[in-house]
């Protein structure tokens, strides 16, 4: 039953790693250049207060460190079960007006772990990193689709003529087979546990998929949307459409209206309740023009002066289905006007559905993704469809998506979306199942593989586990702890 109530190195030759002189030059040029980097954001304006600037400070130093601890581990500069200091407890680092303490340190288990701590105009932060070596994940693929359900026949295709030619951009895997025909075009290594036709790659392997259910998001997480709703959603129409819950703007969990009525039609079939990610405290554009300048905004709170605690770096939990659907409006686009990026992790425990393009106003620094995870009571549920199903609107998704099941696609055909851009990656547990053939029409799909989570130049929070390759370190957790 729906709820609509008023209130609701290689690992390096290591026996080049003895020098501590090495270490000590490394610390230095660690430091000089997280010292130019924050020169080159010293400029910029913030509507914050000073203690929430303080917050945001601590955390840009604290994330500061753990990207150096990463390229030193990467450069094979933390030796052998032993630690990289970048400060230490007693003579911390002076960093971003504040003090900062680093460590990497190797576990001897295939392992780093990173430890960074800061304390900014009175504000303390720390984050605990993990690194882990192994076989290439989720996120060192652009397409990947595990066939968790170990079927034989399971192909995992590309195909299109000339124009309209499939093109993917970065590593793929399939736990089944690879069939490209015609002119699609896969631009990366190719590994499949089946065979691979039309392409050359590496066959017979198998690649791990994460074990969703011991992350546990019903309780780790930082918001659980559902309970937010059911404590302070109230009713409202909205020139998004419909009646639907909402939020106050101050609550992290605004961004989100709850069975808007207008889409009723839409969502009569599903089994849970819809949350749909638009923001009602934004201005509607309606323009048909897919860039940032004419996309409708969706603004995290505690970011550019909005009200209400930081909304970055936060894992937002659904129990119901979402959606990224709107009559009247064709893209949607985090906004990010301030210097404070946007991180932040959807975690569904029902369907994501994709009707319209979703955008980054930042690509360097924003990112954003969404994890569809099983409902066991519910036989549809863990799975991303993509497409709008009347209109075809969906052209570009920026975003890291994975599907503990399946992608599945809304009218990716003669009537629908011609072309669809992934920015990021397409990661199932279990199979990409995508009907883009309808007559001669193939609708084209692009994905250009975002590398930022593979090397770490992005950690987002409460991430399914992505391993690493032989010499290769990814980022396998990524939380906030005390500072102690």
């Amino acid at each position: 039953m729906k709820l609509m109530t008023s209130r609701g190195a290689p690992r390096g030759a290591r026996g080049t790693r003895g020098s501590a002189l090495l270490y000590a030059l490394a610390a230095v040029v660690v430091l000089v250049g997280m010292s130019a980097a924050v020169m080159s954001v010293s400029g910029a304006n913030t509507r914050e207060s000073v203690g929430a600037s303080g917050d945001s400070r601590a955390l840009y130093a604290a994330e500061a460190g753990v990207s150096r601890c990463i390229e030193a581990t990467r450069a094979g500069l933390v030796p052998d079960r032993g630690m990289l200091e970048i400060g230490t407890q007693g003579a911390p680092a002076v960093f971003a007006g504040g003090d900062l303490r680093s460590s990497a340190t190797d576990n001897g288990d295939g392992t780093v772990t990173i430890l960074s701590f800061a304390e900014v105009a009175g504000s303390e932060l720390g984050i605990e990193v993990v690194l882990s070596e192994g076989t290439p994940g989720i996120y060192s693929s652009a397409l990947f689709a595990g066939n968790t359900s170990g079927d034989g026949t399971y192909d995992l295709e590309f195909g299109g003529v000339g124009t309209q030619a499939d093109e993917i951009t970065g590593n793929v895997y399939s736990g089944g087979n690879v069939a490209i025909t015609d002119d699609a075009a896969v631009n990366g290594k190719i590994t499949a546990t089946g065979s691979i036709n039309g392409g050359s790659g590496d066959t017979g392997e198998t690649l791990p998929v994460p074990d969703i259910a011991a992350l546990d998001y019903a309780n780790n997480n930082d918001h659980d949307v559902a309970a937010s709703f059911a404590a302070d959603g109230y009713s409202a129409s909205d020139a998004l459409g419909g009646t639907a819950l909402q939020m106050p703007e101050s609550d992290p969990s605004h961004i989100f209206r709850l069975n808007p009525s207008d889409r009723s039609s839409d969502t009569a079939a599903t089994a849970k309740d819809d949350y749909f990610l638009e923001d009602p405290y934004e201005a509607v554009i309606s323009s048909s023009t897919v860039n940032e300048a004419n996309a409708t905004p969706i603004t995290l709170s505690g970011q550019d002066g909005n009200p209400g605690p930081s909304g970055t770096d936060k894992v937002y939990y659904i129990d119901g289905n979402l959606w990224v659907h709107n009559k009247n409006i064709y893209s949607f686009k985090f906004a990010n006007s301030g210097s404070e990026p946007i991180r932040v992790t959807f975690v569904v425990k029902g369907n994501i559905y994709f009707s319209d393009n979703i955008l980054y106003e930042d690509s360097a620094d924003d990112a954003v993704a969404f994890v569809a995870i099983d409902d066991p009571r519910e036989i549809d549920s863990g799975n991303i469809y993509f497409g709008d199903p009347v209109f075809g609107t969906l052209e570009q998704m920026d975003a890291f998506m994975y599907a503990e099941n399946n992608f599945y696609d809304n009218n990716l055909d003669a009537a629908g979306s011609k072309t669809v851009t992934v920015n990021g990656n397409m990661t199932a547990g279990n199979q990409v199942l995508i009907n883009r053939d309808v007559g001669t029409q193939h609708s084209k799909l692009t994905v250009n593989f975002d590398d930022r989570l593979a090397t770490g130049a992005v950690t987002l929070p409460g991430l399914p586990a992505a391993q690493g390759g032989a010499g290769v370190y990814s980022v396998a957790s990524w939380r906030k702890i005390p500072v102690p």
